[in-house]
């Protein structure tokens, strides 16, 4: 092509200088221009513009893939949503019925602790609420650092926490020894003050999904300081625990922010929260 082009031009300058084409140099120059610029547009720009035009079309895919992947992990999220909460005192959590969302927010996802709560002047502490008349435990506080966070090997679970009728079901047990606190973030194990009977579905993934949000923020760094709140949710006399109030706030700083309420529930299964037994639905 870029031969041809040059004797085209080459015929072209040989009739203008021999007067064949009227007026030659007004009319003949714009030509000879157009002409160069496409001798200069060879192969070489060419493959250019293949390679452009594939690279546009592999980031048309990436951002048709990334809607895609937004979109699984808003319909994964939607469980998560719903209306808030206007109180967050415990008569009113143990009222809620559970309507298919597993966590939702309380006090529009603000924890009610005070500037005093927040304190770091004693460093890192937890404590952890007496069992109530019922043997039933009660809220467990504490000012997480690094420093609370275990390093020897995790001994096993032997207590039995009120409610506790654990069985078999469809993909492993119906309950867990659930930490208020858990684990990962102080070392507590088998403190009857800390541990509840609650579903598969509250411990993993609900309850972690929130500690370990908080665990990875104190992992950071040593002045890295979190207060946390866990509050089991009963209703009336009952020995299984409807749900739990988890806040979280990181002192000097927003990065760790929420008050939320999960239900103690498990698909699929239908719980009497009076005793802990249990029925497959």
């Amino acid at each position: 092509m870029k031969k041809n082009v040059k004797k085209i031009l080459s015929t072209i300058m040989i009739a203008a200088s021999l007067g064949g084409i009227a007026c030659a140099t007004d009319t003949v120059q714009p030509v000879i221009a157009k002409i160069k610029t496409v001798i200069k547009y060879d192969k070489s720009d060419q493959t250019k513009a293949k390679k452009i035009e594939a690279e546009n079309k592999n980031t048309e895919e990436k951002i048709e893939n990334l809607d895609k992947k937004i979109a699984k992990l808003h319909k994964q999220l939607s469980k998560y949503t719903s209306n808030h909460v206007e109180s967050v005192s415990e008569a009113k959590l143990a009222s809620l019925n559970y309507s298919g969302n597993n966590v939702i927010v309380v006090n529009n996802n603000n924890p009610s602790f005070s500037k005093s709560d927040l304190s770091t002047s004693d460093g890192s502490w937890q404590s952890y609420g007496d069992l109530d008349g019922l043997n039933r435990v009660t809220a467990a506080n504490a000012l997480l650092n690094k420093n609370l966070m275990p390093t020897s090997k995790r001994e096993p679970l032997h207590v039995d926490p009120t409610g506790w009728h654990n069985k078999r079901i469809a993909g492993g047990w119906l309950y867990n020894r659930c930490h208020l606190i858990g684990y990962q973030l102080t070392g507590q194990n088998n403190n009857i003050k800390n541990l509840m009977t609650g579903t598969r579905q509250l411990n993993d993934p609900d309850m972690l999904r929130y500690e370990n949000e908080v665990a990875d923020y104190v992992k950071e760094s040593s002045s890295h300081y979190v207060r946390y709140r866990v509050t089991p949710v009963f209703r009336g006399n009952e020995l299984l625990a409807r749900g739990v109030e988890m806040e979280g706030q990181s002192t000097g700083s927003n990065e760790v922010h929420f008050n939320v309420y999960i239900f103690n529930v498990q698909p699929g299964v239908k719980l009497n929260y009076s005793n802990g037994t249990s029925k497959v639905a």
